[in-house]
């Protein structure tokens, strides 16, 4: 899950919105959107998960998987496509078929009050400052690797600086001279 921390971190985030066409609830009261921090805002680029919910499930299978849509009433997934208004983009599956829209808008999040994550305030939307294209789902998988691919270096790093500076210490007392006493 993203974590935006700092004063003013979870205001005016670039966010991008993925909603298939079947995430309605049964009910029709509800819409399930994968929101996310847009990898191109300052605060996504060093993110090693740009979802603003993800909930670790085990499937019946046995297998980890991740929930990460957060229910949004019709009334305010009606605020976040007039926010995006023509930045949108066809979200199509392997064999080239539409089965949802990805929208970009910008707003402020907040801690969810029932659950885990962070929601959108729909009350006050924009539009974003970057143009969703038919590349910007990709780049924010890219994204997400190289964030975890550079904390990952860093921690390798970390571990062996230690042992390297134990080396220098046991080198530098071996070449002190022993006081005479005498």
């Amino acid at each position: 899950m993203a974590l935006l921390k700092g004063k003013g971190a979870m205001t005016g985030v670039n966010l991008v919105a993925k909603v298939y066409d079947n995430s309605k609830t049964k009910d029709g009261k509800s819409v399930y959107s994968d929101v996310q921090v847009d990898a191109r805002d300052t605060r996504g680029s060093e993110q090693t998960n740009l979802h603003l919910k993800s909930e670790r499930i085990k499937g019946d299978d046995g297998k980890i998987r991740y929930n990460n849509g957060a229910p949004y009433s019709v009334s305010q997934m009606d605020e976040i496509i007039k926010a995006a208004g023509p930045n949108t983009e066809p979200i199509l599956d392997k064999d080239g078929q539409k089965v949802g829209t990805l929208y970009g808008f910008k707003g402020n999040v907040m801690p969810a009050s029932r659950g885990t994550g962070l929601v959108v305030n729909t009350k006050a939307l924009e539009p974003s400052e970057f143009k969703v294209d038919n590349t910007t789902l990709d780049n924010q998988f890219v994204s997400m690797r190289a964030a975890r691919e550079a904390q990952t270096a860093a921690k390798a790093a970390q571990t062996t600086a230690p042992a390297a500076e134990q080396t220098v210490t046991a080198e530098q007392s071996a070449e002190m001279e022993e006081p005479a006493v005498g």
